[in-house]
């Protein structure tokens, strides 16, 4: 058993091979990696990933490859040549799941399309990211995170109530559509338990995305009702947005129900920001009606308190309430710490550095020490001990440059 495989958690004894760029299709990966699984990178000098090369100099330590890629393997296998193609076939007959998210049909003029891949391993799970999927009149189009999210629908309904969308965060797409990514091999991976069988996954980063909206799609599909930007509103609650607070700062505050709301009204009413809300807000139905002035009375009370301080009372009262972090705030929260959002984790250096861990807890969880490997950091483990190369035929690989 290797040190991978002795990390225990549920995908222990599981090899993944990773053939992906830049952030969904690693961040796939991780979230295998970080259930237990043996995550091995292709990886080559002559086709870096823009995440190792973007902004810096030393491409171990670029930030943007340090945060999606810890407690995996790097090997290093120039896929432009024929040996390069067939060391990476015997790497995948030793493995059990491989993950692609490379431009549209560059698998298949590679030799490592599934029907391909399927003649050397049968029962594969083979994981296939793309934007528009792998069939289909769009399939042969590509893009990145913003055009996932605006494809998908959810740029078209994020922005100010009654102004033109304003779009979302361009890592939500991305590390959604590798979550869907992720699961989806691990079902596959419970169907082979169960039934011997591989399968081919083909997942899309637009409708993953359009999986977000559901209500908003049901009601065009039902009603032809298009939804329109409505800021921080929520369809089942009210009061639900972020409201200004002192020094700049703000909170965000949810009442979830009448029942909530009347644990919340008497802390407006005991500030004095409130004395007209005499039972004119008591039903969710009349919140909803009034919704923006309500909104305003609310801004107007929080505007003179302490975010922190503010959101402390709140939730003691049981209201959903939290500051707004900045960046800052997140990864000095005592609370996000304790609860083991973020891991520790060491280079090969032994230097340690903090990573944003699993958003799961679990009594048998895998252990996650390891920050993101160097460039074919692990070539000596997967040619020698995986495919069982000697030294010399390692050593007439490199200098061909297949392996590097």
């Amino acid at each position: 058993m290797t040190d991978q495989q002795k990390r225990g958690g549920p995908l222990a004894g599981v090899r993944v091979v990773e053939l992906t760029k830049v952030w969904a299709g690693p961040y796939a990966g991780k979230l295998l990696a970080f259930l237990g699984a043996e995550v091995i990178r292709i990886e080559s000098e002559g086709s870096l990933d823009v995440t190792r090369t973007y902004g810096v100099k030393d491409i171990n330590k670029a930030p943007g490859f340090q945060a999606v890629n810890p407690q995996k393997l790097s090997v290093q296998i120039n896929m432009k040549s024929d040996e390069g193609i067939a060391l990476l076939l015997e790497l995948v007959k030793e493995s059990d799941i491989l993950i692609e998210n490379l431009r549209p049909g560059a698998v298949d003029r590679l030799g490592l399309g599934y029907e391909q891949v399927k003649k050397h391993c049968p029962n594969i799970i083979y994981t296939s990211m793309g934007m528009y999927g792998a069939e289909g009149p769009l399939s042969y189009q590509t893009g990145y995170a913003p055009c996932f999210a605006a494809l998908g629908g959810l740029s078209a309904l994020s922005g100010y109530e009654g102004a033109a969308p304003a779009g979302v965060n361009i890592r939500y797409a991305d590390s959604t559509f590798g979550a869907a990514a992720a699961l989806a091999s691990v079902a596959a991976l419970n169907h082979r338990s169960k039934t011997g069988e591989g399968q081919f996954i083909d997942v899309s980063a637009v409708e993953s995305m359009t999986s977000m909206i559901g209500d908003a799609v049901m009601d065009f599909s039902l009603n032809g009702a298009v939804r329109q930007c409505d800021g921080n509103r929520h369809e089942d609650m009210a009061p639900h947005g972020v409201y200004p607070c002192r020094d700049g700062e703000w909170i965000c505050i949810a009442v979830s129900d009448d029942q909530a709301w009347q644990r919340f009204a008497p802390a407006l009413n005991l500030a004095g920001g409130a004395g007209a809300l005499a039972g004119r807000f008591d039903t969710f139905a009349s919140r909803k009606a009034e919704e923006s002035e309500l909104d305003d009375i609310i801004a107007n009370w929080t505007a003179s308190h302490d975010a922190s301080e503010l959101a402390a009372t709140l939730q003691g009262l049981g209201i959903a309430a939290s500051k707004s972090f900045s960046s800052v705030d997140l990864i000095s929260d005592h609370h996000l710490w304790a609860r083991g959002f973020y891991a520790d984790v060491e280079d090969s250096e032994g230097q340690s550095r903090p990573i944003v861990g699993p958003s799961w807890k679990m009594s048998r969880g895998a252990t996650i020490n390891k920050a993101a490997p160097k460039l074919g950091e692990h070539n000596k483990y997967v040619f020698g001990e995986l495919l069982r190369l000697s030294d010399e035929e390692q050593e007439r690989l490199h200098t061909a440059g297949v392996t590097r």
